[in-house]
């Protein structure tokens, strides 16, 4: 899990501007696994998000396992972010991710909407509720 955060944050270091960050993230986006249609209801809706997010949280081997989509391209990219930080780590662990300071590393707390903030840490707070 580190070192996917550590890649991360060396990859968004590369890019020079915001607007690149930005096509970055979406990338990032298109690249998560599909969720089935059917797991789009309204009691998996993270509440909190200015746009659609659906978010299945389950445990696997005590080990954290989600899926999660969004209407909104940008806000897929932060799914990916969330994945790289807490996919498949052991259920003791999700505290520990100093999910902040990836935050604040890759300059997203500069650079992003208030309510697009807003709607990253309920994500954050649905997986901590699940530990």
């Amino acid at each position: 899990m580190l070192q996917r955060i550590e890649d991360l944050v060396e990859n968004f270091s590369l890019f020079e501007d915001w607007e690149e960050r930005y096509r970055y993230l979406i990338d990032l986006g298109r690249e998560l696994p599909p969720m089935d249609e059917a797991l789009k209801t309204d009691e998996t809706l993270v509440r909190g998000c200015t746009s659609r997010v659906w978010m299945v949280i389950g445990t696997d081997g005590g080990r954290l396992h989600f899926v999660a989509d969004s209407d909104a391209h940008i806000v897929r990219g932060l799914v990916a972010l969330l994945m790289a930080a807490y996919q498949d780590i052991p259920l003791g662990e999700i505290e520990s991710v100093d999910i902040d300071g990836l935050f604040e590393r890759i300059g997203l707390s500069q650079n992003l909407s208030p309510n697009r903030r807003n709607g990253f840490f309920a994500m954050v707070e649905k997986i901590r509720a699940n530990r």
